[in-house]
C-alpha cells in the first residue's frame, strides 16, 4: 500500500540511523560531490540547502524538485551494481535495506542513513546534518530557521475556536490512516486538532486501518485525503460514498485533499502541508460560528 509504504511503519530513531553509518568509511577532508540519494525526502533536503549541484543521481520516487536528477534507481530494493555506475562518494538512504551500507562500504562509498523523521524536531535535525556532510552548514541552518518560523505562524494562525476539531486522515481509499503518535499525526495535532484513528489503534502500529463505520461514527469535522495522488479520491468522491453526506466535514467543507507526496515526506514542505489543513480548519470553524 503506497501510502504506508512511503510512511515508513519501521522507522528507527535518528541517533540510532546515524550510529548504522560504516564506521570503516574513510574520513573526509571534503564534502561529497557526487552524492546519490535514494530517499525522496533527503533529496528535497539536499536541494533545499544548496547541495543539488553535488547531488548526480537521485531514485525513482524522488520527484521534488523537478530538476533533479532522477533515475531508475530504487530506494526499496537498491542494486548495488546500479549505484555505483555513478560513482558517488555518498550515498542518502532512509532505509537499510538488503544490508546496502556494508556493501557500499565495501567499495568504499560512504553511506548516510536518515530514517523517517518522528517529529519536526527530528525533521530538522536531518537538514542540519546533511547541511554538515555536504558542507552546507549555514544555509542548513537558515532554512532550519524559515520552517520553524513557518510552523510558528501557521500554528498561531489556527483560531482559538478550531481547537479541538477532529480530524481524519486518509492515506488510501480502504481507509488506513494515521495516529497522533506518528509524523504525519503529530504535525497536524500541533494544530490543535484532534486524532479519531487514536483510539482505533489497538495494536499501537500508529497506520490504523479503519471501517467507513467507525469514521462516520466518529463524525470528524476535517478530513484529509491523502490519497489524491494514487488514487484519485476527491471531496465529490467523498461525499458520495454510502452514509458520508452526513458527516460534519462533508457538510462543512472540511473536506481537503493533499499531494500524497507532500503529506508523506518529512522535509521542506511540510509546512505546505500544515497550511493547507490550517486553512480547512479555519474555514469549518467559521462555519460553526
Amino acid at each position: 500500500m503506497v501510502a504506508l509504504r512511503n510512511a515508513g511503519l519501521l522507522a528507527l530513531p535518528l541517533a540510532l540511523a546515524l550510529a548504522l553509518v560504516p564506521a570503516a568509511a574513510p574520513a573526509r577532508t571534503a564534502p561529497p560531490q557526487r552524492i546519490v540519494s535514494l530517499s525522496p525526502t533527503a533529496t528535497e533536503d539536499l536541494f533545499a540547502i544548496g547541495a543539488g549541484r553535488q547531488v548526480v543521481a537521485v531514485d525513482d520516487q524522488s520527484n521534488y524538485p523537478p530538476n533533479a536528477p532522477k533515475t531508475k534507481l530504487s530506494g526499496y530494493t537498491p542494486n548495488v551494481e546500479a549505484i555505483a555506475k555513478y560513482r558517488p562518494d555518498l550515498v542518502v538512504i532512509s532505509d537499510d535495506a538488503n544490508g546496502l551500507s556494508a556493501a557500499l562500504s565495501k567499495l568504499h562509498v560512504h553511506t548516510l542513513l536518515l530514517p523517517p523523521a518522528r517529529s519536526l524536531g527530528g525533521a530538522y535535525a536531518q537538514i542540519a546534518k546533511l547541511g554538515v556532510v555536504t558542507g552546507h552548514v549555514s544555509a542548513a541552518a537558515r532554512v532550519v530557521a524559515r520552517l520553524r518560523k513557518s510552523v510558528s505562524q501557521i500554528v498561531a494562525s489556527v483560531p482559538k475556536s478550531a481547537r479541538g476539531l477532529t480530524f481524519y486522515e486518509e492515506l488510501s481509499p480502504d481507509f488506513y490512516s494515521a495516529t497522533s503518535k506518528t509524523f504525519t499525526g503529530q504535525v497536524l495535532t500541533l494544530l490543535g486538532l484532534k486524532d479519531i484513528a487514536d483510539a482505533a489503534d489497538k495494536t499501537g502500529s500508529g497506520y490504523p486501518k479503519l471501517s467507513a463505520e467507525y469514521i462516520v461514527a466518529a463524525n470528524p469535522d476535517v478530513i484529509v485525503l491523502a490519497d489524491t495522488k494514487c488514487c484519485a479520491q476527491t471531496a465529490a468522491k467523498v461525499k458520495a460514498r454510502p452514509g458520508w453526506s452526513s458527516v460534519r466535514a462533508v457538510q462543512d467543507g472540511g473536506v481537503i485533499g493533499v499531494d500524497d507526496d507532500v503529506a508523506s515526506r518529512w522535509g521542506p514542505r511540510v509546512v505546505d502541508f500544515m497550511r493547507a489543513v490550517a486553512h480547512s480548519a479555519q474555514i469549518v470553524a467559521a462555519k460553526k460560528q
